[in-house]
């Protein structure tokens, strides 16, 4: 398989021609990247080592939440949420279950979803993959105003994918899932309000309705088989994230209850027939955390949203979402995004367990006992990756801000050239900004720019990224005429502040800057730094123990992770 398929196919390269009375000033310049490198360490990580046959939690680290997962023989096939960011949901490959290898994105081609201009918190969430008779599918909901919920399809999991089909009878819910039973027939799951409406906040049934696999579309009548959670008396809130799946005589149904936040928790409920009625376990819930302090050592926090798997030997396996926040405790901050964590599934009395009440997601243990499998690259544990932009294509995990409209980027000579456009940073568009994911508390993002500001307001750099009120721009510009080094910051908090943030600190540097100028961000937990260099000279710091938690959930909302990008951008007119 070709693991740097293209991944914005819109953003090919193109002709710019200036008309001959437009001023060279006024032609928007390019900034070019010669390289981009990304280094990061987990203080956990530091204090397990895994011995011969064990492997390390989360086994994809950094913003990959809602992990849905099949298995085709000896192969394993994964997908996540990635909600506003294009291309869309990334699809892994693995033989172990532990080491993953990302072989394409589902919505790779900006004709099939439109995202429009929402909050990055919107677009596609929740996708579940599944598999039959030779034909892989994904279920999904894109919101809101993007359709609702549709199926695509594929031959090879790499792709390419269909464009949507949507299923109308959904329009209302969330979180679809796609089962097929023994006999041929397929089912959808999915999340929407109960009937008669909500009796409380949050109040959420699952619903069932058959699928017809070859037609693309769901038939006969739609049913409740849960509603509310396993305890209505309790009020339980949102309950989501359904999956159906067949163990023996019985038929059981999994779903995520209590929010994705730290409330969270996976129950488990099971029926003789597919159609109900199913019956919650007594030992529930199957996972969770919500029952330990948060101040514990390295906490993992908010567990759930978990898909189950039978290997080809008979045991099973659960994926499923955490948070590891950074201290102080009592913020819950964290910055790199609910993320995939695997745990063996234990079998009591014909009931699926995750954790027993009061464990603890362990961040070692013993992997599958599988064949042992291989990674092109590295996705747990602490890692360094360097891109040089020397290829025709992007790395698949380079993602960008909602759709692209336009061409803004290529690839040429060795480096990423970024047309500086005026789409900003801080607006809901689609920026010059192309951004891979934080995927530990300590990380670093270091990348070698060329660029000449040819006006006042031509900007380019690297970012540090939650979405577009949550951002940190290391960058340089011309201001006044002169050139110069700048930290600019947009904190949501403060409402009057600019698209183009504001100000923290400069430095005037000289025209030599604008040959390579070095550019580095260190995230340390709840601080950053902010540094840089001319050429090959030493690096200065132009800021530090600048104010981290703005990139995290609790700070910015939101349920994605940070990003470490470059951008390119012309602020303001002309003088």
């Amino acid at each position: 398989m070709d693991f740097r398929r293209p991944v914005l196919g819109l953003l090919a390269a193109v002709c710019l021609v200036a008309p001959l009375a437009v001023a060279a000033e006024d032609v928007p310049p390019e900034a070019s990247f010669e390289w981009f490198a990304y280094e990061g360490s987990d203080p956990v990580d530091a204090t397990v080592d895994p011995g011969p046959g064990q492997f390390r939690n989360p086994v994809l680290k950094g913003f990959h939440p809602d992990p849905s997962v099949v298995r085709v023989g000896g192969d394993y096939y994964l997908v996540t949420s990635t909600f506003g960011w294009f291309p869309g949901i990334p699809v892994f490959h693995s033989r172990d279950l532990v080491h993953w290898t990302q072989i394409g994105n589902a919505i790779d081609r900006t004709t099939q979803l439109d995202f429009g201009r929402h909050d990055l918190v919107n677009g596609v969430f929740a996708p579940a993959i599944e598999y039959h008779d030779g034909t892989f599918y994904i279920v999904n909901t894109c919101f809101p105003d993007c359709g609702g919920n549709y199926v695509i399809t594929a031959k090879d999991p790499a792709g390419p994918w269909s464009d949507p089909v949507w299923l109308p009878d959904l329009a209302g819910g969330i979180d679809p899932s796609l089962f097929f039973d023994d006999d041929g027939r397929a089912w959808i799951v999915n999340n929407d309000l109960p009937e008669g409406g909500e009796r409380w906040n949050g109040h959420r049934a699952i619903w069932l309705q058959e699928f017809d696999a070859k037609a693309l579309r769901t038939i006969g009548p739609r049913k409740v088989i849960l509603d509310g959670g396993i305890d209505p008396a309790e009020k339980p809130e949102y309950v989501e994230g359904p999956h159906l799946f067949r163990h023996g005589d019985w038929y059981y149904l999994t779903a995520a209850e209590g929010g994705t936040g730290e409330m969270h928790r996976q129950v488990i409920l099971r029926s003789r027939q597919v159609t109900g009625p199913y019956e919650p376990w007594a030992g529930n819930p199957i996972l969770t955390q919500r029952d330990l302090p948060r101040e514990r050592p390295f906490p993992v926090t908010s567990a759930g949203h978990a898909d189950l798997v039978g290997t080809q030997d008979g045991d099973w396996w659960a994926l499923f979402l955490g948070n590891r926040p950074y201290p102080p405790a009592e913020g819950h901050y964290v910055n790199t995004g609910r993320e995939t964590f695997l745990m063996p599934v234990r079998w009591e009395d014909g009931w699926p367990r995750i954790t027993a009440p009061g464990e603890t997601v362990p961040y070692v243990l013993d992997a599958p006992r599988l064949p042992r499998g291989s990674a092109a690259l590295p996705t747990s544990g602490n890692f360094t990756l360097r891109d040089e932009f020397d290829g025709h294509t992007l790395p698949l995990y380079w993602m960008t801000v909602r759709n692209p409209r336009e061409a803004w980027y290529r690839l040429d000579d060795g480096a990423l050239h970024l047309r500086a456009r005026g789409i900003l940073l801080g607006q809901r568009d689609n920026p010059s900004f192309l951004a891979r994911r934080q995927q530990h508390q300590h990380a670093t993002a270091t990348t070698a720019m060329r660029f000449a500001p040819r006006r006042d307001g031509d900007i380019a750099g690297l970012v540090a990224f939650q979405n577009e009120a949550y951002w940190y721009l290391l960058a340089l510009t011309r201001e006044d005429g002169a050139l110069k080094i700048v930290l600019d910051r947009r904190d949501g908090r403060q409402r009057d502040e600019p698209a183009t943030g504001t100000r923290l600190a400069s430095a005037t540097l000289p025209a030599q800057a604008m040959e390579e100028l070095r550019l580095r961000i260190r995230a340390r937990g709840a601080t950053c730094d902010f540094q840089y260099a001319i050429g090959e000279g030493d690096w200065r710091t132009l800021a530090e123990g600048v104010d981290g938690t703005l990139l995290s959930t609790a700070v910015a909302g939101g349920f994605t992770g940070a990003v470490f990008g470059i951008y390119a951008a012309r602020q303001g007119k002309a003088r």
